[in-house]
């Protein structure tokens, strides 16, 4: 079971990951303002470590979850 969980999760990260590529893409030719601010202020390094925190965070809880899932479903047989 354990198996199939990190598969999931490694599936939707790649496709999360090709998500952002895309999204990159469609400012073509056109600087985006925010984040050259963010950069050029040094808080980029802010929102990633936010960002990372959060996604982290999630990754951990779904993970426990999935323990207390599997420990209640060997319990009840």
């Amino acid at each position: 079971m354990h198996k199939k969980v990190q598969f999931w999760s490694l599936l939707v990260l790649l496709g999360l990951m090709g998500l952002v590529g895309r999204a990159q893409d469609s400012t073509a030719g056109r600087p985006v303002e925010m984040a050259d601010r963010l950069r050029a202020d040094g808080k980029i390094y802010v929102v990633v470590a936010v960002l990372l925190t959060i996604f982290i965070g999630i990754i951990a809880y779904v993970i426990r979850l999935d323990r207390k899932i599997s420990r209640l479903e060997k319990g009840s047989k």
